[in-house]
């Protein structure tokens, strides 16, 4: 009984969403595709050309979004879990923990790239500070791959929630990006602790 009365909650919420909504008019699969959205509107990192790397990206909102914008680069869309075809959109299911990946990178785009961007995170226990740590942990690992896969005017854009690692991942982001800003777009829900950090500019 409990279950069903947290899920018909959970339903009732997303219909009051606006965000929610308007995912489903636009064919968007998430309604996250509006934080990338806005994001691109205020920092203008999507263009025509743009070779750009989706970590975590299943369902496939933010690949949408970028497939949109992106008509003569190339994009590549990676995750653990199945993806549906997107029109203008490779994918490829895998973990990017494993450490083959960098060379399966390299060996699609055959040059550094212009975007890497990341809106994973885990699964929620319960326990806020663990899924933040957790979340932040994974967002170490895609500036990691970033880092190693951007070009000097790269830019990284990662989600994350503020906690205890948030101190680690502005260290590590100022150590290796000439410009580094958090942003939390308006479509986030306010009730959410999730943050983006925008970096553009290796400093290596």
């Amino acid at each position: 009984m409990k279950k069903n009365r947290i899920s018909k909650n959970w339903i009732a919420k997303q219909n009051k969403d606006m965000f929610f909504k308007q995912s489903k008019i636009q064919g968007f699969r998430s309604r996250s595709a509006f934080k990338l959205i806005e994001m691109n509107k205020k920092f203008k990192f999507l263009k025509k050309n743009t070779c750009l790397l989706d970590l975590g990206s299943a369902p496939g909102g933010w690949s949408q979004v970028a497939a949109r914008e992106i008509k003569m680069g190339k994009i590549l869309a990676i995750d653990i879990k199945n993806m549906d075809k997107i029109n203008n959109v490779d994918f490829l299911k895998e973990d990017i923990c494993n450490d083959t990946i960098y060379n399966k990178i390299k060996d699609y785009f055959g040059k550094e790239i212009d975007v890497v961007m990341s809106d994973m995170a885990v699964n929620t226990s319960g326990n806020k500070n663990l899924d933040s740590f957790r979340t932040g942990e994974i967002c170490l690992k895609a500036m990691d791959i970033a880092i190693k896969t951007l070009n000097y005017n790269g830019v990284f854009l990662s989600k994350f929630f503020m906690g205890s690692i948030f101190k680690e991942i502005q260290e590590k982001a100022k150590e290796n990006f000439k410009k580094v800003i958090r942003y939390k777009p308006e479509s986030s829900k306010k009730e959410s602790k999730e943050i983006y950090i925008y970096c553009k500019g290796k400093k290596i």
